[in-house]
Parts: structure tokens; sequence; C-alpha cells
């Protein structure tokens, strides 16, 4: 005798509700994923905001701030750091001056040196960063409030406002510790010229292990005719703009 397949009642039914729930959930997803990237170009929005009030709140230029982002970025997948926190970096660097919002004009825009209570006001500026970035539950501004806290620290331990060595330092300050130190002596200031680029990379060598992290050194200086090019096209980009000539600090 031959057994026929059990029929299950409605099951055509039952089948078609299943492919329009199928549907329905791709399309959930689809607009969950629209929503990610609307939220993650709003918070770079917010960072890039934020970045153009620092530059002219100090005599960084935008154009400065916009390179350490890509600068970072580059030294992080050199290091061999994963592409999202590469990607993120590059957003987050330029954010890690943003606490020079709260130093007082007087010693921010002082052209001779600072006094000692001078200077003492002015470390302040990676804990007033830290603390207008931090516990936000963005992991983009929580990334930039790490940098902005950390990237006077030392790999000797001699840094500010922590005293942190080494490994103790997070690998985003270590990093744009080293971008921003050589970026900002290969560029004209509006208190000096740009430092000859030998003369920085000698500087820059003789700190390895002191002020900056061996590894990320030794990344960084075989690799300087990468770092000089992505320099040339951030600038190239902001001058056909007309960012780089409506302020001072082209390197």
């Amino acid at each position: 005798m031959r057994i026929l397949p059990a029929q299950i009642p409605g099951s055509s039914t039952s089948s078609r509700q299943f492919e329009r729930m199928a549907v329905d959930l791709g399309a959930l997803l689809g607009e969950r994923r629209a929503m990610r990237v609307a939220l993650e170009r709003a918070h770079r929005e917010v960072l890039v905001r934020l970045c153009r009030a620092t530059a002219y709140r100090d005599d960084d230029t935008s154009v400065h701030i916009e390179r350490i982002g890509f600068l970072s970025a580059h030294l992080a997948r050199l290091a061999g750091r994963p592409r999202d926190f590469c990607r993120m970096l590059r957003d987050a660097a330029p954010m890690h001056d943003i606490g020079k919002i709260g130093i007082p004009d007087s010693v921010l825009k002082k052209p001779g040196p600072l006094t000692h209570d001078e200077w003492i006001v002015m470390k302040q500026h990676p804990m007033i960063g830290a603390a207008m970035l931090a516990n936000s539950g963005i992991p983009l501004l929580d990334l930039a409030a790490s940098i902005a806290l950390t990237h006077h620290e030392r790999f000797d331990g001699c840094g500010y406002p922590a005293g942190l060595a080494g490994t103790d330092i997070p690998i985003e300050g270590r990093i744009v510790a080293l971008v921003d130190y050589f970026d900002a002596l290969t560029m004209d200031r509006v208190y000096r010229p740009a430092q000859p680029l030998e003369q920085v990379l000698a500087s820059i060598a003789q700190e390895r292990g002191r002020r900056f992290d061996p590894a990320l050194v030794d990344a960084f200086l075989p690799a300087i005719e990468q770092f000089i090019t992505i320099k040339r096209s951030v600038d190239r980009i902001a001058e056909d703009s007309g960012e780089l000539s409506s302020r001072s600090g082209k390197p």
C-alpha cells in the first residue's frame, strides 16, 4: 500500500505568509542599514563642524586638521590595525585639539613663550576635549575623546595629562601624537616657517622610544614618501576648493 504525503492544512497560505515575512524582514533590515549610515554621516558632520570651530579658535588651519585624519588612518594601516578602526580614526583624529576651545585667548594666542602658570592652563586642553566628547555612547565620539585625552602623552611616561607610558597609552593616542608632530613641524605657522623635512625626520628618529612608540616610528619613516603624497593630495583638494588660500598654514 502506497502512503500519500501528509497534507498540512493551509500550507499554501502559510508559505505565502512566510514569503511576505521574509520580504518585510529584508525591507526592515534595509531601513536599519540606511538609518545606521545616516547616523554615521551625522556623527561625522558633527565632528567636521567641531573641527572647523577648533581651526578658527587656534592658528591651525582646517587643512592641517583634515590632514591629521588621513595621515593617522594611513599610519594605522601600516601598523596593521583593522580597516574599521582606520576608517574611524580618519574621522576622529581631527578632534585631537578640540579642548583648546576652552583655553583663554590670552594663553592660546599669546605670541611669545608661555609662563609656568600659562602652561598649566594650556595643559588642561586634553581633559577639556575629552570631557566634551566622552560618554556619548557613540563609538566615533568615544574614539575622538580618547585621542583628545591622550595625544600629548609620551611613550617614556613624561607626557601629560596622566603621565601614561608605553602601551598604557591607547594606540590612537600614540598614532596621533606622531602624525601631529610631523605635520605641525612641516607646515608654516604664524610664528615660524616650516622646518626642513630632513630635520623633522631626524627629530622623529631621535624621539623613538622617548616621545613616540618605536613600532610606529619604524612603520612611519620608511613610508615617508607615502605620507608626503597624502599631505599634498589633501592640500590640492583644499586649494581647488579655495580653502587653502583663505587661511595661512600651507606646508
